[in-house]
């Protein structure tokens, strides 16, 4: 029995798939009241040919459309009925050389985008009730705002390593935690013992099917969890069926190991820890699981070796199951965890609600830009071009970085241009649209770019974004605020990118050359004022106050940045009839700063520095692009300069602290802090010439992992798993400890020899 009714949800799942009289979309909402299937038939796909086009016959129907290209050449729309038929059609074309315009974009992508469908849906029409879910076919479909809770699981699986057998699957939600496991025993609470792997899965399934989550979230959960789940279920002959409606879950392996797994599942979603973390700009020295818990959580995982973790889990299946149940929780838990504390589930929602994008979608800055930029470039009567249309082998300059006064100063400002490189776009106009159309008096770029001042999409769209964040942050939500930064800050790169449909130098430039120009016109102006300015970095210049400053050095950089807001007003307005979107803030007071020199010369570095920053009555050593933030060096050299640089900065006794380090690590006291970790780039067959370090760590290893942990010893380099030779001391003491306090030992007229090196034993 059928009801009218309306619905309201997060998309879930979209797909297409063809029927007899065209293509149909599938959406999977989560409501208020529950799991909403959406269907929407006799559709059909669609791209763009210029008119004066000849094309052979094809299974199109083309019809004129007031449309043009960017070059203002009026187009054709040609329809489809199968999305792959377009494909093979535009894939002829390409191939004799026919342009195509936007014939990359997903049906069911475009259907949502052309109805400003971001993420949220709202639909109205027939309700039909299933088991479960309610479904709706062809409603009316527009953009909704309300945003359910969603329900989520964490999962984890053990194995007998990459291939072999599946022992256990780990389930943890707000109100259970339990593990499936393959084995015999008393029933217990904690463990469902299962007579074989088949029982297993199919244990697991039908939990999934009678708890019926939204969200499965784990820790690589995709490569490998689900990835595995998919593979040993079709060497069993278990139908996978983790999606509503009993549907099966599927997987694409990647083709190369740079490309990631694809899942496709509906009616859920699938989110990967690692991926969300990185999507929003988390950055860990590993994104291990035991790492990340260790740094956000203050725990880690039961089994901490990695290099022993599959030997102890095959040994705990055999002789001590509990254990290894107790340890798979542990993990889903840590994963629960994690996504509570770094608020993941909510970033992701925030993220997909601003860019239309699906909620597990990795990467998709272009599709992001897409989804916003096309249905409103076609409301002005444009089509976009296809991806890589453009082939222009220009590339624009990156941001300015200024020359550096190096030394060992008192009292540096740090001003900071909000948001440059958004803020330029708003302010000048700069976008695809006002590129093309030459309306009267234009704003000037760079490289022959001028643009439309009457006629453009994207300074508007940032305009509503920055609103947004603001908003946002006056309302504590950092989820929103931190997705709506990225978003907006993506939007230069995407322009940049020969990835983007829109890509041309003319824009990226116009961004990138007028930042210099507000750089260094600043940097001007300041120095006007009297003050000295030893650095600028893209959207940054430092302000030496000095010792003895005439105020308080923050009061000093509240004015200036007050000061230089209301020049840049007067300036843009005078020499360009424009509205300033410009805002210059204060945003550091270096007590103590320390601009150091390129190694081996006298010239001022740059992205390397270092400086003391005051809280209250605490100080804290902020280091950028130095040894202590660089992974590849080790945590006996970060830990030392760490301490280094804050004794010199607070004027306190290093001498002594100095001779300490290098006399313990000649006695081997620090040998577990001289470990070096570092990623194999490429296999390791390819190393072949000039061989570096770790690459010959690990042809010494039995397996060796991405990640390889060594040491530089007496023969050379060797994994940490396989040490048969005395550590080289005077390797880590010459290029690791001295490297990393020599520079500002030098303002001092020391360095590490001096003070710590064996030849003073003789006097």
């Amino acid at each position: 029995m059928s009801t009218l009714d309306s619905a309201e949800g997060l998309i879930l799942s979209r797909r297409w798939y063809p029927e007899r009289d065209g293509i149909s979309f599938e959406y999977w909402l989560k409501t208020k009241d529950g799991p909403v299937r959406v269907i929407v038939t006799g559709q059909e796909a669609v791209f763009f040919v210029a008119r004066d086009t000849e094309l052979p016959n094809g299974p199109y129907r083309r019809a004129a459309r007031d449309l043009q290209t960017l070059r203002h050449e009026p187009v054709d729309a040609l329809y489809f009925k199968s999305g792959k038929t377009l494909r093979d059609t535009a894939s002829r074309f390409k191939h004799d050389h026919i342009p195509t315009h936007e014939s990359d974009v997903k049906p069911e992508d475009r259907y949502l985008m052309e109805r400003f469908v971001f993420g949220v849906m709202r639909v109205e029409g027939e309700a039909t009730p299933h088991d479960g879910y309610r479904e709706f076919i062809d409603p009316k479909v527009s953009h909704g705002e309300d945003v359910p809770g969603l329900t989520m699981v964490s999962i984890d699986i053990e194995t007998e390593g990459l291939d072999g057998r599946l022992y256990s699957i780990g389930i943890h939600t707000h109100e259970q935690e339990f593990v499936f496991m393959v084995g015999e025993g008393k029933p217990e609470s904690m463990i469902t013992w299962c007579a074989n792997e088949r029982d297993l899965l199919n244990h697991f399934l039908d939990w999934i099917h009678d708890h019926d989550p939204d969200v499965i979230i784990g820790w690589n959960v995709v490569s490998f969890d689900i990835a595995f789940l998919v593979k040993r279920a079709r060497e069993l002959g278990v139908p996978f069926k983790l999606g509503r409606a009993e549907t099966v879950c599927d997987i694409i392996l990647p083709g190369t190991p740079r490309q990631t797994h694809i899942t496709r599942i509906l009616g859920r979603v699938i989110l990967d820890g690692i991926q969300l973390m990185r999507l929003g700009l988390w950055s860990f020295e590993s994104f291990s699981l035991e790492y990340v818990a260790r740094e956000l959580l203050g725990v880690g995982k039961l089994i901490q070796n990695p290099e022993s973790r599959v030997e102890e889990i095959n040994r705990m299946f055999r002789e001590e199951p509990r254990a290894l149940a107790a340890y798979n929780i542990e993990d889903c838990r840590l994963v629960t965890d994690i996504f509570h504390k770094a608020d993941l589930l909510h970033f992701a929602i925030a993220r997909s609600r601003l860019t239309g994008l699906p909620l597990d979608r990795q990467g998709g800055s272009v599709a992001a830009f897409d989804f916003q930029y096309l249905p409103r470039l076609h409301r002005e009567g444009y089509v976009g071009p296809d991806l890589h249309a453009n082939t222009d082998a220009i590339t624009s300059p990156g941001g300015y970085v200024m020359d550096s006064k190096p030394g060992l100063y008192e009292n540096v400002l740090v001003l900071d241009f909000k948001s440059l490189y958004p803020s330029i776009i708003r302010t000048f106009y700069i976008d695809p649209l006002a590129l093309a159309i030459d309306d009267g008096e234009q704003v000037p770029g760079f490289i022959g770019a001028t643009f439309s001042r009457e006629r453009s999409i994207l300074p508007g769209l940032i305009q509503h974004l920055w609103d947004a964040r603001d908003l946002a942050k006056r309302e504590a939500n950092k989820p929103l605020s931190q997705a709506i930064k990225i978003i907006m800050n993506s939007f230069y790169g995407v322009l940049g990118s020969t990835g983007c449909r829109f890509y041309d130098p003319k824009l990226a430039t116009s961004i990138t050359k007028r930042g210099h120009e507000l750089i260094t016109r600043s940097r001007d102006w300041i120095e006007e004022q009297g003050y000295d300015v030893i650095y600028g970095d893209t959207d940054s210049v430092f302000v030496l106050v000095g010792e003895k400053p005439s105020k308080n050095p923050r009061d000093i950089g509240n004015q200036l940045a007050e000061d230089l807001n209301k020049w840049w007003t007067t300036v843009l307005q005078d020499e360009y009839n424009l509205e300033s979107s410009l805002e210059i803030e204060f945003e550091t007071h270096y007590t103590r700063f320390f601009m150091p020199t390129i190694r081996g010369t006298q010239k001022g570095s740059k992205k390397r520095y270092a400086g003391l920053i005051r809280h209250s009555d605490e100080f804290e050593v902020q280091f950028k692009g130095m040894e202590s933030v660089r992974t590849d060096w080790t945590p006996l050299a970060r830990r030392f300069q760490q301490e280094v640089f804050r004794r010199v900065f607070l004027g306190e006794e290093y001498e002594d602290y100095i001779r300490e380090i290098a006399d313990g690590t000649r006695n081997g006291d620090f040998d577990d802090e001289l470990i070096y970790r570092k990623r194999l780039r490429q296999k390791l067959e390819d190393y072949t010439k000039n061989v570096p370090p770790h690459a010959q760590a690990a042809k010494k290893m039995k397996n060796p992992r991405r990640w390889i942990e060594y040491v530089i010893t007496l023969s050379g380099p060797e994994p940490t798993e396989n040490v048969t030779s005395a550590l080289d001391y005077s390797h880590y003491l010459d290029r690791q400890l001295a490297p990393a306090v020599d520079s500002i030992l030098a303002c001092h007229s020391q360095s590490f020899e001096k003070l710590a090196g064996q030849q003073m034993e003789m006097f």
